[in-house]
């Protein structure tokens, strides 16, 4: 049988909370704030908020690409957008660069549900709630698959300190 997965175990480790201010890009906000904290493996456990508009993608059929799929240009709703629910995961590239993959939950001012991979471009409206963890003993390397075009989510066990 052929392996189905990259799989690495370790623990929740400090947990941060961060309130990201109006006008915030908040991709470029939750970088910076695992930046400051020093993080590059965690997770994104909580974010609830508003939102000035918004930018996100969904997969969608690509022609000529080997796995068919991709994801194209950024949808957009405008105006206020209530940010239901914000997961991720906090990686890093080979280089150990912060990487991070998040995915939005989405409601319009006519409760709409709408919902994707964050982009650049969102901005903060009035406030924005996140609950960061980080995550200990595994290594949340994040690179990309040359057969799917896309980077991907790879764990491996931490090396022990001192090595």
């Amino acid at each position: 049988m052929s392996d189905i997965m990259q799989m690495a175990e370790g623990r929740l480790g400090r947990i941060i909370a961060i309130r990201l201010l109006p006008g915030t890009d908040l991709l470029h906000g939750l970088e910076e704030a695992c930046r400051r904290a020093n993080i590059n493996n965690g997770v994104i456990l909580s974010a609830i908020g508003s939102l000035d508009g918004v930018r996100f993608c969904d997969p969608i059929e690509i022609a000529g690409r080997r796995a068919k799929y991709g994801y194209g240009e950024p949808l957009q709703l405008a105006g206020a957008i209530e940010l239901t629910n914000a997961s991720g995961i906090i990686c890093h590239d080979d280089q150990g660069e912060t990487n991070l993959h998040v995915h939005v939950t989405l409601s319009d001012r006519y409760g709409t549900a709408h919902g994707g991979h964050l982009v650049e471009g969102t901005k903060v409206l009035l406030t924005l709630d996140v609950i960061i963890a980080e995550v200990e003993g595994v290594e949340m390397g994040r690179q990309m698959d040359p057969d799917l075009e896309v980077p991907v989510f790879c764990p491996r066990p931490a090396e022990p300190a001192g090595k």
